[in-house]
């Protein structure tokens, strides 16, 4: 078993209310170095929820969220957390070098450490055009560029692959399985379930519950489905 000072993520019994509602109940996971986690389930299901409280940026009504051994929000996970959101937080009216150069300023590194992200994401060859005039999926690895800069052991991405066509998310996924190979933990959420079989291991959720903790091999298994959206579809039946 591994320890809780050693696990990348450590989550026990976390609830998440607003008003009224639930939006997470009770879940409980842990995560360990170098895993490359899928956070599936449909919109309105509490990912990104879940996400902002690993983050910090969301009060915990009760349990536990503990990310790289220090309390979510810690000052001290700031540089070690590369974040993506689902909008975009880059400047359109700079170039991509501009926009990598900037970010990584303010994180303090050298201005080699844009040159290096661009090559991990392969944006080389868009470095002085300006943001505003690439396209949708090039923005996306802008985005992820800056959340890889300083070499972050743990990277929190917010659906990064929604709304790019199928061979950009094949390149996007292609990268975040370098970086976990690398030896960085990743959690990257989504509603495409056909996504989950780029994923070594699966957190779905429904309506702010932990529904399945596994592999995707054993997701199909469990269910007897032949393709992901119809597992999600019998889990939830055998749930519900």
């Amino acid at each position: 078993m591994t320890p809780a000072s050693a696990l990348a993520l450590d989550v026990a019994q976390l609830r998440v209310r607003r008003g009224h509602h639930e939006v997470l109940g009770a879940l409980t996971f842990a995560v360990t170095p170098g895993e490359l986690v899928g956070l599936l389930g449909p919109s309105g299901s509490g990912k990104s929820t879940l996400m902002r409280t690993l983050l910090g940026l969301q009060a915990i009504t009760s349990g536990t969220a503990r990310v790289l051994g220090e309390r979510a929000g810690s000052p001290g996970l700031r540089r070690r957390i590369g974040y993506m959101a689902q909008g975009s937080a880059i400047y359109p009216d700079l170039s991509v070098l501009e926009n990598l150069t900037y970010f990584s300023g303010v994180l303090g590194l050298d201005a080699a450490e844009a040159s290096r992200v661009m090559d991990l994401v392969d944006l080389r060859r868009h470095a002085a055009r300006l943001v505003a005039t690439l396209s949708g999926g090039e923005r996306s690895r802008v985005s992820l560029a800056v959340a890889l800069l300083g070499d972050p052991p743990l990277l929190i991405l917010d659906e990064p692959t929604v709304g790019l066509d199928p061979v950009l998310r094949q390149d996007i996924w292609a990268t975040l399985t370098h970086v976990a190979e690398s030896g960085a933990t990743v959690l990257v959420s989504s509603h495409v379930m056909d996504e989950a079989a780029r994923c070594a291991r699966l957190l779905l959720i429904r309506e702010g519950r932990l529904l399945l903790d596994d592999t995707p091999a054993a997701l199909l298994q469990r269910t007897g489905a032949r393709g992901y959206d119809e597992a999600f579809v019998r889990l939830i039946t055998a749930t519900s």
